[in-house]
């Protein structure tokens, strides 16, 4: 091994730099740093093409960003001359994807203004307002969608409503919703805030369960789906971790 690394220098050192970084960005299975450290550049180089290689994927969101920008660019001089709901609702769901929240949900607002027939801004702009810490602001338009498809995007809408209930302190519509919502749904979100919910009422058990539901999806996922559903894994382990047993 000791020859390998030497013959691979530098290489096998940018190769391990490589590992860690994307490890700690990525944060896969713990014994990937046991790899990458004791087998040296052969491990990172395993490592880099079983973890890294299958997130080539993220070279294409970026490029989708400066696309992105170009577009946001493009719209605000359409919107000029042509300030209909479609435009506003487009530049929107561009700001939504770049994490503009506050600029998204003043788009959504004048689609809103221009077109108020269709479900999809109302639901854009209750994410925007929920994740910009304005819950009370989000349930009037999450009602709204539910009212009129409680399946709106795979029941996220529902379960978005409930979380809503939930912080500001309505927990007996929150309870009842997430009852219904998780009784078809699989989504880590809803799980994790109904957890969110047990727990705060001191109801450890119901809360344990329900985290764990988001870890027994891990082994049947297939490995794509496994890695874009790692954020709401560790959430479910740090859950569980200050939970009582």
């Amino acid at each position: 091994m000791p020859f390998i690394s030497h013959f691979l220098y530098p290489w096998g050192i940018i190769l391990q730099a490589l590992a860690i970084v994307h490890f700690i960005r990525r944060r896969p299975a713990g014994y990937w740093v046991c790899v990458i450290l004791a087998l040296g550049p052969i491990g990172a180089l395993i490592y880099l093409c079983f973890e890294a290689l299958p997130d080539i994927g993220s070279l294409e969101r970026s490029f989708k960003f400066f696309s992105r920008r170009k577009r946001i660019a493009l719209l605000k001089i359409l919107i000029l001359d042509n300030p209909s709901a479609g435009n506003h609702e487009e530049l929107g769901d561009l700001y939504l994807d770049d994490r503009k929240l506050q600029l998204a949900r003043d788009a959504y607002d004048k689609a809103i203004l221009a077109r108020s027939d269709t479900p999809d801004s109302f639901y854009r702009r209750g994410v925007c307002a929920i994740q910009l810490g304005d819950a009370a602001a989000a349930i009037p338009d999450l009602e709204l969608v539910v009212r009129k498809d409680p399946n709106f995007d795979f029941r996220r809408a529902a379960g978005l409503l409930a979380h809503a209930y939930a912080l500001i302190g309505e927990r007996e519509k929150a309870e009842a919703l997430f009852t219904t919502v998780t009784l078809s749904s699989t989504s880590s979100e809803t799980y994790l805030n109904f957890a969110a919910l047990l727990a705060s009422e001191g109801r450890h058990r119901e809360a344990r369960e329900m985290a764990q539901r988001v870890l027994n999806k891990k082994p049947t996922m297939p490995g794509y789906l496994r890695r874009r559903e790692r954020p709401w894994f560790r959430s479910a382990n740090a859950l569980l971790k200050r939970l009582p047993a």
